[in-house]
């Protein structure tokens, strides 16, 4: 967290909604955010199905509704630390009925609060539209609503168009993974950097710049920079001067980096 903010850092968003959330994290978070300078915007929301308890997977959408109220309006764990947005909300691929409930809940919340809301979408590229579907006939709003993962979902120009047409924010969140397959999935095949950037120019060309965000989705040990990774500051250090010699406007840049992050994590 030191070396991201001596290379320009300043805010993290923490995704480990309930189901990846570690006992005393609020505190941990806190702990660490004062300790280093760096702004930590934590999750609420609800993981996938296979994350939760089963009493979590029976709990009712009023339920789930009052849990995220309150770790958005009170504090998150029997603390006083409130969540800074919704997510990151997980969905399988087929959406089971779990995420459904969980989906219908985070709409609710975000009409009634106007939280900032991510999505983990199931690795499946009918998966996005489908997420929409149900969230949007519940009442979310997909404006104020980030799609994650979408490097490793929509492989091709056309259909990354399509879904940006639909006003979410579009993120590539992969940055710093360099492999030919997808781990989880190998008939997917995982793009490079550089293909990211590509995809990044091609919406910005399109008229979407406004809605593009980044991030490395650091979630494994040998992506730290300890064990060998790139870390925090890969965006920071790499992309940053790669996307300038490609030619990226720097009011672009600084949109993606600054300015569509800022404007999503308000609340509307």
């Amino acid at each position: 967290m030191d070396y991201f903010k001596s290379n320009g850092g300043g805010t993290i968003v923490d995704n480990c909604s309930i189901g990846l959330r570690a006992n005393g994290q609020a505190d941990y978070l806190e702990e660490l955010s004062q300790s280093t300078g760096v702004k930590i915007v934590a999750g609420s929301g609800f993981y996938v199905s296979g994350s939760q308890s089963q009493s979590t997977l029976h709990m009712s959408v009023e339920t789930l509704c009052e849990k995220l109220r309150q770790d958005l309006l009170v504090g998150m764990d029997g603390t006083n630390i409130k969540c800074g947005c919704i997510g990151e909300v997980g969905c399988s691929w087929p959406i089971t009925d779990f995420e459904k409930k969980s989906l219908v809940s985070t709409a609710i919340v975000q009409e009634e609060t106007g939280a900032p809301v991510i999505i983990h979408p199931g690795r499946d590229s009918r998966c996005p539209e489908e997420i929409f579907r149900v969230f949007q006939e519940a009442g979310g709003r997909v404006s104020n609503t980030v799609m994650s993962h979408l490097d490793r979902t929509l492989l091709t120009k056309e259909s990354l168009l399509e879904f940006a047409s639909l006003g979410s924010y579009c993120e590539f969140d992969l940055f710093g993974i360099e492999v030919s397959l997808y781990q989880l999935d190998e008939l997917i095949p995982m793009p490079s950097d550089a293909q990211r950037m590509e995809s990044l120019r091609c919406l910005i060309q399109e008229g979407y710049g406004d809605k593009i965000v980044v991030a490395h989705d650091i979630h494994t040990k040998h992506r730290l920079m300890k064990y060998g990774g790139h870390g925090y500051s890969h965006i920071l250090l790499n992309i940053v001067p790669i996307m300038k010699s490609r030619g990226f406007h720097p009011e672009d840049v600084r949109k993606i980096l600054y300015t569509n992050p800022a404007s999503w994590l308000t609340f509307h």
